[in-house]
C-alpha cells in the first residue's frame, strides 16, 4: 500500500473517536503466530476471540445468509463489523409486494427506501446486541481509501458493533442486464459506478468509483478494522443448467469478488493479523433442506422481523420508516430463516499424520496455505508457516503418501486483469521427503472447460490412495456432477478429468478406504446421498448408487473396520446420525440409521476413534461420543469452517478447528476412549495449538488474548 494511502488509513483512525463512544482500531498487535509458548500459556482453554468482518452486497444478506453465526459473534463481546457495498435501493418503494395494486407505494424514491433499509439493518443489530431495537447509533461520514466517502455507525451502548455503508448503486435486477452495476463495473462495461446515497446519510456530496477505486476502498476498510474473519457471499455459486442466469443475485456474486480483489490487495500488507475468510450460499439456499433446530430458526425470524418493520410503528421517527417493507409480508424469505451454508471449507480431511507420529493440519490464511505440525504426543505445536504462493480459496484436503511424506490439495482463484481470466483451478504440493519441504503448487485444472469466468464452481476436493499408492482427486464440478482425475503411477502425472455421473451434487465430495483396500466416495444431493464404492480394490467405479439415506445437510466419512461409516445430519434438527457402509456385493449395503445422540448443530463433523467434534446447538465447538454419548460437550469458542479429526499413531483421538481469532484450536481423546467424555470439563476440552508467550504482545494473563 502506498503512503499516501496509509496516510489516509491514518486519518481514518482519527476519524474514528467518536465522542465518549471511543472507538478503537480493534489491533491485536502480532503479525505472526509465535511458535512455541510457555507451558503454563498452553492450558488456558479456548474461547471466542478475534475479530470478524462481514462485507455484503446488499442490506439483509447479512441477516437472511450469515445468522445465526452473526449474532451468536455479537453475544460473544468479540468486535463485529458489517460492511454494505450497496445501498440496496431496489426500485425506490418501500411497500410489502401488492400484487393487486399496480404501484402501491406512489412515485420511486431510491433515497427514501435506502435509508428504511438502514433503519431496520440497524434496529436488529441493536436487537442482536443489546434486546433493545432502539438503541442509539452514533452515524458519521469518514473518507475512503478509494477517495468517495462511507457512513460508520456505532452501537453506543456496544461500541464494539460497527456498520459501515459504501452506499454504491445497487444493480436493481436479478439477473437482467444492468450495466450500472458492480458486475457491469467488474466487467469493464462502464468506467465508473455511481454511488446512491440515503436519505438520511451523513455522507456528503456523492462520488463514484472506478474498479480500482472500489477494491482501494474496500481494503481500506479491512487495514482500519484487521479482521481476523471475513465473511462474504459465494463468488462462484454456478450458473443455471450452464445457461446464462446465475443461481445468485449478480450483487451477490460480484460484490464477493470485489471482497477477493481487496483480501488479496489488503494480505500483502505487513501490518495486519492473519485472517481466513468464509464464504457464505445465498439464494441456493432455497432449493436445499432445512439446516437449523426450531429453536434457532425462529430466533433468526425475530431479528429478520425487527428489519421488515412487521409491527408498522414509527417507533424510528423517520419519514422514510424503520424497515423494510418489501420483506414484511414474507420475512423469512424463501425458507433462508431456517438455514445457513458454507459455499467452501466444510471438509473435514485438513489434518493428517506423516511420519513418527508428526501431525500436519491446513488452512487458508491471508489467500496463502498455512500448516502447523506436530512432532508426537508430547511436543508442542508450531506455526503457521506457509507454501509459497497466493490466491488460496478456503478448504484443503491433505493425505499421507506411502513413503510417509503429505501432499495437500486445494483450490486457487485467479483474478487476472479482465473478466476472462477470472477463474478456479484444482492444485497440489508435495513434500520432497518426509518430514520435508513442500514442493511447488502443480495445477491439475478444472474438470470446467467453458464458461470459466462465469461458474468456476468446482468444490474443494477429495483424495484416496489405492493399494499401488497412486492418488485419485474426486471433486464436484459446476454441473453438479462428480469427476476424476488418477496418476499414472504413484509420484506420476495425472491424467485427464473423468465423469462418474451423478446429478443434483452439493456441498463437497467425501472420500474414505475400507479395510480391505476398497475406495468410497459419497456426495450429498438436495434429497439423500450418491454413493460410489468399488466391489474389489483394483475395480472401476460403476454408476453412482443410491443409499436410501435421508437428506443431510452435512456430510463426512471415516474408515472402520470393513466399511465406511457415514456421518450426517437431520434437516430441520441438525441432530448427528451415522450408518455404516459395507462393500464385496454388486451394491453396498448400509446399517440402520442410529443418531449419535444429543442436540442439534450444524456443518460437517470430524471423527476419530471415540471422538467427534462438530458445531453444538449453541454453535460452539463441542465433541461427542461416537458410541451413542447422552450430549455434546460444548466450549465456549465459535469457530469457522469445519473439524478435523484423526487418530495419532499413539491410539490418541485428536480434533481441530481454525478459531474466530485465525488460530489452530486442538483437543484430544485418550486412546480407546477409555475416559469418558463425560469426565471431562464441560466448560471447554480445547485449547490453542500455538498459544500467545505468557506476557508477549497482546497477552493478557487473566484470559488471553485481549478483547
Amino acid at each position: 500500500m502506498s503512503l499516501a494511502s496509509r496516510t489516509r488509513i491514518a486519518g481514518l483512525l482519527a476519524a474514528f473517536t467518536v465522542g465518549a463512544v471511543g472507538v478503537t482500531t480493534w489491533a491485536y498487535g502480532y503479525g505472526t503466530t509465535p511458535e512455541s509458548a510457555a507451558p503454563e500459556a498452553a492450558r488456558r482453554p479456548s474461547v471466542t476471540e478475534g475479530t470478524v468482518l462481514q462485507v455484503v452486497a446488499h442490506p439483509d444478506d447479512d441477516l437472511y445468509f450469515m445468522n445465526p453465526d452473526l449474532s451468536r459473534s455479537i453475544s460473544t463481546g468479540i468486535k463485529v463489523t458489517t460492511v454494505y457495498l450497496t445501498s440496496g435501493e431496489s426500485d425506490g418503494r418501500n411497500e410489502a409486494h401488492s400484487p393487486h395494486l399496480k404501484d402501491p407505494a406512489g412515485p420511486a424514491d431510491h433515497a427514501s427506501y435506502a435509508e428504511a433499509r438502514q433503519n431496520g439493518i440497524r434496529a436488529a443489530y441493536a436487537q442482536m446486541a443489546t434486546g433493545d431495537r432502539t438503541s442509539a447509533w452514533q452515524r458519521r461520514s469518514i473518507p475512503t481509501v478509494g477517495g468517495g466517502s462511507a457512513e460508520v455507525d456505532v452501537l453506543v451502548a456496544r461500541p464494539e458493533v460497527n456498520l459501515v455503508w459504501m452506499q454504491l448503486r445497487e444493480a436493481r435486477t436479478i439477473s437482467g442486464d444492468s450495466p450500472d452495476s458492480l458486475r457491469g463495473l467488474w466487467d469493464g462495461r462502464v468506467p465508473a459506478l455511481e454511488a446512491q446515497l440515503s436519505s438520511g446519510t451523513p455522507v456528503k456530496p456523492g462520488f463514484s468509483y472506478d474498479k480500482d477505486q472500489v477494491v482501494e476502498a474496500l481494503a481500506g476498510v479491512l487495514a482500519l478494522y484487521r479482521p481476523t474473519t471475513i465473511r462474504t457471499q459465494d463468488p462462484t455459486p454456478g450458473r443455471v443448467h450452464g445457461g446464462g442466469v446465475f443461481f445468485d443475485h449478480q450483487d451477490h456474486i460480484y460484490g464477493a469478488r470485489f471482497v477477493q480483489a481487496a483480501a488479496e490487495r489488503y494480505a500483502k500488507s505487513t501490518d495486519r493479523p492473519h485472517f481466513s475468510v468464509q464464504n457464505y450460499v445465498s439464494y441456493p439456499n432455497s432449493s436445499l433442506p432445512p439446516v437449523l433446530d426450531p429453536q434457532a430458526a425462529e430466533e433468526k425470524l425475530g431479528y429478520l422481523k425487527t428489519y421488515a418493520w412487521s409491527d408498522h410503528e414509527n417507533w424510528c421517527g423517520s419519514p422514510a420508516g424503520c424497515g423494510d417493507r418489501k420483506t414484511a409480508t414474507r420475512p423469512a424469505g424463501s425458507g433462508w430463516n431456517r438455514t445457513i451454508r458454507y459455499g467452501r471449507g466444510d471438509v473435514t480431511s485438513w489434518m493428517t499424520e506423516g511420519v513418527s507420529g508428526r501431525l500436519w493440519a491446513f488452512g487458508v490464511l491471508d489467500g496463502r496455505m498455512a500448516y502447523w505440525s506436530r512432532g508426537g504426543p508430547n511436543a508442542p505445536w508450531q506455526g503457521p508457516r506457509f507454501l509459497a504462493g497466493t490466491g488460496m480459496d478456503t478448504g484443503s484436503t491433505a493425505v499421507r503418501l506411502r513413503d510417509g511424506r503429505v501432499a495437500v490439495f486445494g483450490t486457487r482463484t485467479t483474478l487476472g486483469t479482465t473478466p476472462q481470466e477470472y477463474g478456479r483451478e484444482l492444485v497440489y504440493s508435495v513434500q520432497a521427503a518426509p518430514d520435508g519441504a513442500f514442493g511447488p503448487w502443480l495445477s491439475l485444472g478444472t474438470p470446467d472447460t467453458e464458461d470459466l469466468s462465469g461458474t468456476s464452481a468446482i468444490s474443494t476436493p477429495a483424495v484416496a490412495l489405492d493399494r499401488t499408492g497412486r492418488m485419485t482427486v474426486y471433486v464436484r464440478d459446476s454441473q453438479r456432477t462428480l469427476r476424476a482425475a488418477a496418476q499414472s503411477a504413484p509420484d506420476g502425472a495425472f491424467g485427464a478429468w473423468e465423469s462418474l455421473g451423478g446429478s443434483g451434487l452439493r456441498g463437497d465430495p467425501v472420500t474414505a478406504t475400507d479395510a480391505a483396500g476398497r475406495r468410497h466416495v459419497y456426495a450429498a444431493t438436495a434429497q439423500s446421498v450418491l454413493a460410489w464404492v468399488q466391489q474389489t480394490p483394483d475395480a472401476p467405479f460403476d454408476a453412482p448408487v443410491p443409499t436410501g439415506l435421508p437428506a443431510t445437510t452435512a456430510l463426512s466419512a471415516s474408515a472402520k473396520g470393513d466399511g465406511v461409516a457415514l456421518y450426517f445430519r437431520h434437516p430441520g434438527t441438525g441432530a448427528v446420525a451415522t450408518s455404516l457402509a459395507t462393500a464385496g456385493g454388486t451394491v453396498p449395503e448400509f446399517s440402520p440409521v442410529t443418531e449419535v445422540g444429543g442436540e442439534g448443530g450444524y456443518g460437517p463433523v470430524g471423527v476419530a476413534g471415540g471422538l467427534l467434534a462438530g458445531r453444538a446447538g449453541a454453535g460452539t465447538v463441542g465433541v461427542a461420543n461416537t458410541d451413542g454419548g447422552p450430549s455434546w460437550y460444548e466450549s465456549q469458542m465459535h469457530y469457522t469452517g469445519a473439524p478435523a479429526a484423526l487418530t495419532a499413531q499413539d491410539g490418541t483421538a485428536v480434533g481441530a478447528v481454525l478459531g474466530l481469532d485465525a488460530a489452530l484450536h486442538v483437543t484430544t481423546a485418550p486412546p480407546g476412549g477409555s475416559e469418558p467424555l463425560g469426565s471431562r470439563p464441560a466448560s471447554s476440552p480445547w485449547y490453542p495449538a500455538v498459544p500467545p508467550a505468557a506476557g508477549g504482545p497482546g497477552y493478557r494473563a487473566s484470559s488471553g488474548w485481549q478483547r
